[in-house]
């Protein structure tokens, strides 16, 4: 049995999501692929992973034995989370650009996962598994736009999935998501559209090519 691990992170709902609306075409597509499987899903804006606090932090940097109550009670919860990044045989996580960057409420389950000596460091207990990532985004950060010099979603998520979690590591990329809202953008629009259109045809290609892979 295969177990896919589904993060959202969007505040907005359903299809008014571009990063929801991609990956639960993905997500679609893996259970069609492996209908037995698990799927663990996180929805971290209606329930978010409480941001890193002292307790939680220095916990994973002593033993379990020397840990206060205060330190148990706050690392039960990036245990659960190592858990489930562990136990998944693929990631999917929905990454929108929000203001040049991550959702804070994705930083904070990073935070949770991210353990040297365990998921991070010389052998990650997650290392090699696939993930895809669906970074939407409101506008253009292309190599070669005005804004390439803004794209901290896809260089940050790179540093710590694949340098550091030791994940392979690839991209859907919906922009131009603000178009069709936007009235100064609305020339743009043909452009989102064609950007969303192959956006969802990654999405179930990319599902079905990670889904063979494991099955090998």
């Amino acid at each position: 049995m295969t177990t896919l691990l589904h993060i959202d992170s969007s505040v907005l709902p359903g299809a008014a999501s571009s990063s929801r609306s991609v990956g639960a075409a993905f997500r679609e597509a893996w259970e069609e692929q492996h209908p037995g499987g698990t799927v663990i899903y996180r929805d971290l804006a209606a329930d978010p992973v409480p941001h890193i606090d002292a307790d939680a932090w220095t916990a994973g940097l002593v033993a379990p034995a020397e840990r206060t109550p205060a330190q148990s009670a706050a690392f039960a919860l990036r245990e659960r989370l190592i858990e489930e990044l562990e136990q998944a045989d693929a990631v999917l996580i929905g990454a929108p650009m929000y203001n040049f960057s991550i959702p804070s409420t994705l930083k904070a389950w990073l935070d949770g996962v991210y353990l040297v000596g365990r998921t991070v460091g010389e052998n990650p207990s997650a290392h090699g598994t696939p993930a895809v990532v669906v970074a939407s985004r409101g506008g253009s950060y292309a190599p070669g736009t005005p804004r390439e010099d803004f794209e901290f979603v896809r260089n940050y998520l790179e540093a710590v999935f694949a340098k550091s979690l030791g994940l392979d590591l690839d991209f859907i990329v919906p922009e131009l998501t603000l178009a069709p809202r936007v009235p100064t953008m609305s020339d743009l629009i043909p452009l989102y559209e064609a950007s969303r259109e192959r956006a969802f045809e990654e999405a179930a290609r990319k599902a079905k090519e990670v889904a063979e892979r494991i099955a090998v």
